[in-house]
């Protein structure tokens, strides 16, 4: 019997499908630019490296959220993560959300593939009812170690755990859309890739499903 072989496509977060930094906006929304300034002025030495760097933004991600995060209760964080994904709706990126809706509209897996935390990043996937791959934070005892339960989802990470979660073969046509370097691995996976800042137009979507006999 025929099967009808479906697309897929993966999405970054940050400076693709939205036009800020999440996870910084995330840190100030939480605990207030007086808490972020006070912790701050320790990670001075880490931050001149990263801007120099020196320091690369994996590690640097790492250093903030537990720096930050570590002691904090899940249940007061988490419930802030669920008010803050909504306030990330006004600031997606319109062209790249519109193409976001026709996958979905023709039937196509649609996944948020990001570096960004799973606190806010998985009630944002369900509010957009996408399917979500991301950095997954730890929690023991009701807080928050300052620990990922995952590697930071970004590089070769992002392909490790695509590759982990779908089969690639399942798929017609594999689209990728991405910003940086952080997301050059997952867009080589594609068969239509586009980078934020140097393809000017969107990938023209297959609308007819493959017959595979």
């Amino acid at each position: 019997m025929a099967a009808v072989k479906k697309n897929i496509a993966f999405f970054d977060f940050d400076g693709t499908l939205y036009l800020k930094d999440s996870f910084t906006g995330f840190v100030f929304y939480v605990l207030g630019r007086r808490y972020v300034l006070k912790k701050g002025v320790f990670l001075l030495p880490w931050i001149n490296k990263y801007y120099l760097g020196l320091y690369s933004p994996p590690d640097m991600r790492k250093l903030l959220f537990k720096a930050m995060f570590a002691q904090q209760k899940e249940a007061h964080v988490s419930q802030a993560g669920a008010q803050y994904a909504i306030s990330l709706l006004a600031d997606l990126d319109p062209k790249l959300l519109a193409q976001l809706r026709q996958h979905q509209a023709l039937g196509h897996d649609v996944v948020l593939v990001s570096a960004s935390l799973n606190i806010y990043l998985t009630p944002l996937a369900e509010l957009l009812k996408m399917q979500l791959i991301c950095t997954d934070v730890e929690v023991s005892k009701g807080l928050f170690t300052g620990h990922y339960a995952t590697a930071d989802c970004s590089g070769i990470e992002k392909k490790k755990r695509i590759l982990q979660a779908y089969n690639l073969s399942d798929y017609d046509v594999i689209y990728a859309y991405g910003n940086s370097f952080e997301d050059q691995e997952m867009l080589a996976l594609a068969d239509c890739a586009y980078l934020v800042g140097r393809d000017t137009k969107l990938p023209i979507l297959v609308t007819e499903p493959v017959l595979e006999v």
